[in-house]
C-alpha cells in the first residue's frame, strides 16, 4: 500500500501487502506441529484459524502498516482495518472487496464534502453558459448534447469509481497472487500442499487492503480534481461535470475574481468534453493503455525475505523507505514501455488541444493568463492526474510533452484554422503522432499538400472501386 495523492510506484502497494502481514514473517510456524512434520498437519480450517489468531494476537500491527502506507493511524481508523480484515478471513473473501473500496471512499469523502448551495449553482451555471458560448467561436466541434452537472465530492466518488476499478484490477490481481506465493513460500516443504482452499482467503486478506486502498486514493482525489476531465481521461462518459467545492478551493489565495477561476475552467471542462464526445474511440484507447500497462506489473518478492531481516519494525519510515525503493517490482517490459509512450503522447495532445482551444475561447477573460499559469503549475508540480496514476497503477506520468503539443497545435491553427485543426480527431488514424509534435511544419506540409496525392491504400482503394463500377453488371 501507499498513501494517497503521493508520487510512488506500484512497489509501494505491494511491499506494504506484504510488510503489513509480515511483521511476524513466519507466524505459521508458531503452531508446534509447523516445526515438526511428525506430528499431524492442520487441515486449511485449521490453518484458517491460526491466520485468524495472526491478526488478533498482534501477528499484523496496523499502526506500523498504517506508518508505512502514509495512511491515518488514528485509533479508530485502526480498528476499522483490522475489523476489514478479519471479517475478511472469516468471509473468505476471494480478491479484491470492491463494494468495500466504494464504501470507504465515500465515507472519507462525504467527511469534508459540502453541499453545493444555490448560490454557487447559479453561478456556476451561468459561468457554464457563457464558456459553451465562447468556445462555439473557438472549435468546430459541436456542443454537448446534455447539460452539465454541478456535484459535490460524494458525488464524484460514487460515479467514477467503476472506471477506477477498471483500472487498477490488474495491479490487485498480482499484489494478491504475490501475497498468496509468498505465504505458500513460508509454509514448511511438508505443508507446501495444504494451503487449498486457504489461498482465496490469503487473496482476501489481500484484497481487502487494497481495497482499503484504492478508497483513500479516490477519497483524497476527490478533495482536488475540478472536474470531470481533470485528470486527463472523462471518468465520467458523454458529461461536462464540476465540483463547486472544489473550483472555489482552486481560486483561494489567487488575485483573481472567483468568477473568472470559474469561467475559465468550466471552458476547459467543456472543451475536454466535446473531444471526448466527439472523438469515442479516444476514450477507450486512453483506457486501454493503461490497462496494458498495468497488466504488466508483477511483483517479484524473491528479496522480500532478506529485506525483512533488516527492518525495523517499529519505524515506520524506515519501512516505507523500503517499500518504496522499486526493489519488488521488476523493470518495465517492451511492451509497458510501448503502451507508456502511446498514452503519454495521446494525453499530450488531448491537454494540448484543450490549452490551446481555452485560449482561444477567453480572451476576454482579464485574467485568463494568470489562471492558465496557475493550472500549468499545478499540473507541473504534480497535480491529480500524476497522484492518481502513480498511487494506483505505478505509472509516474508527467506532461513531458505537453507544452509541445500545445505549440504543434498553434501551429496548425495559425496554418490551416480551426476547422482543420479539429478535423484530425474525427479518426484515429489522423491523429498526430509523437514524430509530428517533434515537427509541427512537417505535418502542415503534409496536411497542405494536394488532396491528389493520396497514399498507397487511398489508391488502392479508389481503384478497387473504379473496377467495380467499369464490370458489366449481370442481367
Amino acid at each position: 500500500m501507499f498513501a494517497a495523492g503521493r508520487s510512488v510506484n506500484a512497489s509501494d502497494t505491494a511491499g506494504a501487502v506484504r510488510g503489513g502481514l509480515a511483521w511476524k514473517p513466519f507466524a505459521f510456524r508458531e503452531d508446534p506441529r509447523m516445526s515438526d512434520p511428525s506430528q499431524n498437519l492442520p487441515d486449511p480450517d485449521e490453518l484458517r484459524k491460526l491466520i485468524e489468531k495472526m491478526m488478533a494476537e498482534g501477528g499484523v500491527d496496523p499502526s506500523a502498516l498504517a506508518g508505512a502506507a502514509g495512511l491515518t493511524s488514528d485509533p479508530a481508523s485502526m480498528a476499522r482495518l483490522m475489523a476489514q480484515l478479519q471479517g475478511a478471513v472469516q468471509a473468505s473473501a476471494d480478491g479484491v472487496n470492491w463494494k468495500l473500496a466504494t464504501d470507504q471512499a465515500t465515507e472519507a469523502a462525504r467527511a469534508g464534502s459540502l453541499s453545493v448551495t444555490d448560490q454557487q449553482r447559479a453561478s456556476l451555471d451561468a459561468a457554464l453558459g457563457v464558456a459553451a458560448l465562447w468556445l462555439d467561436e473557438a472549435t468546430d466541434i459541436a456542443e454537448l448534447p446534455t447539460t452539465p452537472r454541478i456535484i459535490t465530492r460524494t458525488e464524484w466518488v460514487r460515479e467514477t469509481m467503476p472506471v477506477w476499478t477498471q483500472l487498477v484490477e490488474p495491479v490487485a490481481e498480482s499484489i494478491t497472487d504475490a501475497l498468496t506465493a509468498l505465504t505458500r513460500d513460508q509454509l514448511p516443504e511438508e505443508m507446501s500442499g495444504m494451503l487449498g482452499d486457504a489461498e482465496g482467503l490469503l487473496r482476501g486478506v489481500g484484497g481487502t487492503l487494497f481495497a482499503v486502498q484504492l478508497g483513500q486514493v479516490v477519497a483524497q482525489l476527490s478533495g482536488e480534481v475540478v472536474s470531470g476531465g481533470d485528470i486527463g481521461i472523462p471518468l465520467i462518459e458523454d458529461r461536462a461535470v464540476v465540483l463547486a467545492q472544489n473550483i472555489d478551493g482552486f481560486g483561494e489565495g489567487l488575485d483573481i475574481g472567483s468568477d473568472q477561476v470559474a469561467l475559465y475552467l468550466s471552458v476547459r471542462e467543456l472543451a475536454h468534453a466535446r473531444l471526448f464526445r466527439h472523438a469515442r474511440w479516444l476514450r477507450t484507447g486512453l483506457l486501454t493503455s493503461v490497462t496494458e500497462f498495468a497488466h504488466g506489473i508483477r511483483v517479484d518478492m524473491t528479496d522480500f525475505e532478506e529485506v525483512l531481516t533488516d527492518l525495523d519494525p517499529s519505524d515506520p519510515e524506515q519501512i516505507k523507505n523500503a517499500l518504496t525503493s522499486g526493489k519488488f517490482i521488476p523493470p518495465r517490459t517492451e511492451q509497458q514501455n510501448a503502451a507508456l509512450a502511446r498514452l503519454e503522447t495521446m494525453l499530450a495532445l488531448v491537454e494540448g488541444w484543450v490549452d490551446v482551444v481555452t485560449a482561444a475561447a477567453t480572451t476576454r477573460l482579464p485574467k485568463s493568463g494568470a489562471v492558465a499559469e496557475t493550472v500549468r503549475r499545478r499540473r507541473a508540480s504534480g497535480g491529480p492526474a500524476e497522484s492518481a496514476f502513480a498511487s494506483l497503477v505505478g505509472l509516474e506520468l508527467r506532461p513531458r510533452r505537453l507544452r509541445e503539443a500545445a505549440a504543434m497545435w498553434q501551429a496548425v491553427t495559425d496554418a490551416l484554422g480551426a476547422e482543420r485543426r479539429d478535423a484530425l480527431w474525427s479518426h484515429p488514424d489522423l491523429l498526430p503522432t509523437a514524430e509530428d509534435i517533434d515537427d509541427p511544419q512537417a505535418l502542415i506540409a503534409r496536411l497542405q499538400a494536394p488532396a491528389s496525392e493520396m497514399d498507397d491504400i487511398d489508391q488502392a482503394l479508389e481503384d478497387l472501386l473504379r473496377d467495380e463500377g467499369d464490370r458489366p453488371h449481370e442481367k
